[in-house]
This record gives C-alpha cells, structure tokens and sequence, in this order.
C-alpha cells in the first residue's frame, strides 16, 4: 500500500519589523594597507592590488605569470622597505590606516547631532574589508549608505574599483541598503580652498622660499586615458582651479605625475623626471604637495618626502619641503564633511 508523503511544515513569514533599520550608513574608503611589512605580509596585499583587472588591465594569459612569476617573487621584499621607512611604529600599522581611521572619527563628532547616521571606515586593499564594513553597517540598522571613495579625481582604478566592490556585497544580499556614491571633487571650491590655505600655512614655517610648486598626481597609463578614463582631466582641472585660488603664487605651481609600474607609457611629465631636470637647470628651493590623495601614504610620505626629495639634492637642488595631505587636518575635514553632507540631502533633514 502507497504511503502519503508527509506533509510540509508550516514556515512562518520572515518577520522584518524584527531587524534593525532606519538607519544611515557612511563608509570612508581608501586605497588599502599591508597589515605588515614582512614578505608574506606584503606579497597578500600585493596579489590582491595586482590582480584587481581595474588597475591592471593586461590580458590575463600575459598577466598572470608575469605576476606570480616574477612580481610577487621581488617586490614584496622592495615594497616591505619603503612601508618600513614611513610605518607607524606606535600603532604598528601604515599612516593611511591611521589617517583613515582618524578622518572617520572626526567625521562622526562632525556629525553627531544627526544620531541616525553611523560613520565606519574600510580599505579597498588590505583591511578592514569594504564587504565586512558594509556588513556590519547593516547588521547596525543601516537601510541607506553612502559610500565615500576617497580620491578627488575619478580613476577607473581607483573609484570604479571602490563602488565595483560595493556593488558585489550588494548582489550577494537579498535585502540591500539603498545605495549613494560620493561623486569626484576635483575642482569644488571647499576643496580648492583647503589646499591652497594648506600650501600658504605651510610655506609661512618654511626659512625659504620655493621658486617652483608641484603638484604630483599619482600616474596613470597613458592606455586607460585613451580608452575614456577622465583622470588626467580631472587633475588639471584641480590644477588650474589651485592655481586661480593662489593668486601671484599661483605662477610656480606644475603639474606632474608619479608612480608608474612596468615599461607602458604612463601620464606625463613624470615627477622624478620632471623634479631631476629642474635641479639640472638650476633650481635650488621646491616645495610640492599631492592633491590626488586625500591622506598621506607610502607614496607620498616615501616616493614624495623620500625619494623625490634625494633626486632633487642629488642633482643640485638645495631646499625641498614637501606639504602634507589635508589628512584629518581641520581644512581636510571640512572638505569631507562638506561633501557627506551635500550628498546626504534628502536622507537627512
């Protein structure tokens, strides 16, 4: 005799009035940090950089040996030495974490009279992760979150890769936040402010007085401009727009690029190019700054203060300074909270 099957149990309804909601998500997020400086430390945060197909767009069947063959074999250990030369030895951490970390919190008593908004920090590379972030602004109530990528000018590479894995985390739930980016900046005027009070307030502890400025932006592949990135755009906009606000002083500021990787053609004029010939050609005293980043890091407080500083005495400079990143300085926090706020219009009254 055929038996019934049994009969389904009865499931009850997800209760949503259960969770937590209401609240309003803002994640700060930055390029990313080796956890420490050791090989293996840094051959993790290299691969999970170097395979990201945003920053390197090589085909892949060229690309991988290369990378495990070659590059996660000698730059781990090249790498390692420059986190070293600029680590945060109290914290043991790198200077971006600190930074971020900072920002975060000032930008959370910045707007603490809106109680509904939870202010978290997370690093595209390295840790803590932008998947956990989100995760944990959720799991707090947050049904709405605005994601802040912190670079001033847009990069495939560098904002499309922040907002690409926002939007991974996003697809792999079912209930989603509701979701805003933090456009770019490049040129807002609070911005444009906050850099050219921060070059004046630093050229005034300064017992010289530098004949050139220069603003170096991190390099990009002359390719990925080519294909319709606006980044080199969108620097000489900060550009232009720094030199209108600085006036007379305006007339020393240059434009370069740093920190190309391999033989392709990178943006022009290079950096330690650039500063090398100046030094030939009888300029004694520069200062530059580094408006692409938001917080200071391996490549401005190394590459920059480090070695763009040893190319210009070695070629017969006499005088460089190098001005810090806004940081979580008083103008640099101005800036973000100027932006958060415009961008959360509608959410908050």
């Amino acid at each position: 005799m055929n038996q019934s099957p049994p009969a389904k149990a009865f499931t009850e309804p997800y209760d949503c009035r259960s969770q937590p909601f209401g609240k309003i998500g803002v994640l700060l997020v930055n390029l990313g940090t080796p956890d420490d400086t050791d090989y293996w430390s840094m051959r993790r945060y290299l691969k999970e950089f170097l395979s990201d197909r945003r920053v390197i767009e090589v085909n892949r069947l060229i690309w991988w040996p290369i990378l495990n063959g070659i590059v996660l074999t000698t730059r781990p250990s090249k790498s390692g030495e420059a986190y070293r030369s600029i680590w945060n030895e109290e914290l043991d951490e790198s200077p971006l974490r600190t930074i971020t970390r900072s920002q975060a919190e000032k930008i959370a008593d910045g707007l603490g009279h809106r109680e509904e908004v939870i202010v978290d920090w997370a690093m595209r590379y390295g840790n803590p992760t932008i998947t956990g972030r989100v995760q944990a602004l959720v799991e707090q109530g947050c049904d709405r979150l605005l994601v802040f990528p912190l670079y001033p000018q847009y990069a495939a590479a560098t904002t499309a890769t922040v907002n690409d894995t926002v939007f991974d985390k996003l697809k792999s739930m079912r209930w989603q936040p509701t979701l805003r980016t933090v456009p770019p900046y490049p040129a807002d005027p609070v911005f444009i402010e906050a850099l050219a009070d921060s070059i004046r307030a630093h050229l005034k502890t300064l017992d010289f007085e530098p004949e050139v400025i220069l603003a170096s932006y991190h390099g990009l592949p002359k390719a990925y401009v080519t294909k319709g990135d606006p980044y080199q755009c969108q620097c000489m906009d900060t550009s232009d727009a720094l030199r209108a606000a600085l006036g007379p002083l305006g007339s020393k500021l240059k434009t370069t690029f740093q920190s190309r990787f391999g033989k392709a053609e990178w943006l022009q004029p290079y950096t330690d190019k650039t500063v090398e010939a100046l030094a030939r050609d009888g300029v004694k005293r520069m200062a530059v700054l580094t408006p692409g980043f938001a917080a200071d890091c391996v490549e401005t407080l190394e590459e920059i203060n480090g070695e763009a500083r040893e190319i210009f005495l070695e070629h017969g400079g006499e005088a460089f300074s190098f001005i810090p990143c806004l940081n979580d300085s008083e103008g640099g926090i101005r800036v973000l909270l100027h932006l958060i706020e415009r961008e959360l219009k509608g959410w908050v009254g």
